[in-house]
């Protein structure tokens, strides 16, 4: 999951740390927090750098405003350089960072995504109306109020104080009150001991061993099975239902394929998160992968990683040649669908898409216990297999195809459309008021009145900018539409607006 690094630069940072040097064996060359702050973020990348290289980071510094030192990226080596030209600032403001990490999260991954954001400071809360006690005291503290805590999207709080255990007597508890409120298991570290280089570096080595546990399992299908690293790692899942609520609920360590079914049969279900599918050097055993000890004893002496058979690979490889998706179980009464998916042209991954808790919810699937080989399955007279999803012999009221308007965009092309038609009339009368009436029934839908009056006022001003050579019916429909969208006979579903009956035709 993305990370982002808010480093405190605000003066306190660059106070000098008693018995805190660069070398033992010069005790005059003392370090500063900002130095010390550093070294536990250079620290946080090199366990990145090892164990999770897919990893998005970003950093940011901050005082009483905000800074992007470095926006999310995977190139450790270019926050290391940016790492070392950070200058100091005035004083420490957490409300500006924390409200623009919920904005920056939002769209740079949206709501949906888990983020870890860790917050570096010395633990100096500040004075004055910019001070954290302050903060906390006022109701504009709160995201129901606009700002910025618990955060908008899945975020987990870590906030390291690199300071010495009693020197945060009294502050310890604003930043406690802190974590409490951005939720979603937050904590608050602080260096043991006496701080000095050794302490710093185990307090954020046990932050990176607690907030990054790779999620490591077994795919089995049959006799056949592989290790693999799923990533990002699953998260543990709430489902609410109309009269229970099951939390906790975690994806099983062995994964198991129950069938496979076409990727045009899938289509798009609900899904909860997708996760990367990365093989893992899998022990070689009586049960994993197929191989037999004693028939392939002579495999032992492969060192080669890239030479050794995988279960994983021919998976991805199968997969992505038939166009198929693996049905997989991923604990009691959950499941999900494993399949090729494309980055680019050349390169491809196994995708592991997580569905909603319960056997029964993908609907033109029915119930996943229901399914079974394909050898049962009934042909007809004309000896064509029957395929899903299946669709239903009624026509459904909502078959028709509703307008999207998620993106301002996607409105202006409809308006748009109908203009087009407008423009062509009488030609296309049957177009234009078939658009018409469908641009105005999803706005009746949405209640979104308003953009009746807007259309209305869109056709009178083109009815004044016609070019002469159209012809007369144009205007004469787009006044006709103008005036009838106006009225209260508009406002009702069940009505339609008709075209208005004119002696012109198409060869006139």
């Amino acid at each position: 999951m993305p990370t982002v690094i808010a480093l405190d630069v605000s003066l306190s940072m660059r106070r000098l740390v008693v018995g805190a040097s660069v070398n033992e064996n010069v005790p005059n060359e003392q370090l500063t927090r900002h130095q010390l702050a550093v070294h536990g973020i250079n620290t946080i990348l090199h366990h990145l750098q090892n164990h999770s290289k897919l990893e998005f980071v970003s950093l940011i510094a901050f005082s009483s405003f905000y800074e992007v030192v470095c926006p999310f990226t995977r190139d450790y080596e270019s926050i290391r350089l940016k790492l070392q030209s950070i200058e100091e600032c005035d004083r420490t403001c957490l409300k500006t960072v924390l409200h623009y990490i919920n904005s920056i999260v939002i769209s740079e991954w949206g709501s949906a995504t888990p983020c870890q954001v860790i917050l570096i400071t010395d633990g100096n809360p500040g004075v004055g109306l910019m001070s954290l006690n302050d903060s906390l005291n006022s109701s504009s503290f709160l995201r129901d109020t606009g700002f910025s805590l618990p955060f908008v999207f899945p975020g987990k709080l870590t906030v390291v104080c690199i300071s010495n255990q009693t020197d945060l007597m009294n502050s310890l508890p604003l930043y406690q009150k802190l974590v409490d409120l951005a939720g979603n298991d937050s904590m608050l570290v602080v260096p043991e001991g006496q701080l000095s280089i050794s302490t710093v570096t185990n307090c954020f080595k046990k932050l990176t061993e607690t907030n990054y546990v790779p999620f490591q399992g077994y795919l089995k299908c049959g006799h056949l099975g592989s290790r693999i690293i799923v990533f990002p790692p699953p998260i543990p899942y709430t489902k609410k239902a109309d009269f229970e609520l099951l939390t906790g609920l975690t994806i099983s360590r062995t994964i198991e394929i129950r069938g496979f079914i076409p990727v045009a049969d899938v289509g798009s279900p609900t899904a909860i998160s997708r996760h990367l599918v990365l093989p893992m050097l899998t022990d070689k055993t009586s049960s994993m992968q197929g191989i037999s000890m004693e028939e392939d004893s002579d495999i032992e002496d492969i060192t080669d990683e890239d030479k050794i058979p995988s279960f994983c690979v021919l998976l991805h490889g199968a997969l992505k040649v038939e166009n198929m998706a693996a049905l997989c179980l991923l604990n009691t009464d959950w499941y999900g669908f494993i399949y090729s998916r494309a980055d680019t042209k050349k390169k491809s991954n196994l995708m592991l898409t997580v569905l909603e808790h319960g056997a029964d919810v993908v609907p033109w699937l029915s119930n996943f216990r229901n399914l079974g080989p394909i050898d049962y399955i009934i042909y007809n007279k004309n000896a064509e297999v029957c395929s899903f999803p299946i669709r239903p012999s009624e026509k459904r009221s909502y078959s028709q195809n509703a307008p999207s308007w998620i993106r301002q965009v996607g409105l202006q092309s409809d308006i748009q459309k109908i203009l087009r038609h407008a423009k062509k009339l009488p030609e296309k009368t049957q177009n234009f008021y078939k658009e018409l009436n469908r641009l105005r029934r999803a706005a009746l839908s949405l209640g979104f009145i308003e953009l009746l009056d807007g259309l209305a006022l869109i056709f009178d001003r083109e009815c004044t900018m016609l070019p002469s050579n159209l012809n007369a019916d144009c205007a004469i429909q787009m006044r006709h539409c103008a005036e009838m969208l106006r009225k209260p006979f508009s406002r009702e579903l069940k009505n339609n607006i008709t075209p208005f009956r004119t002696k012109f035709s198409p060869n006139e």
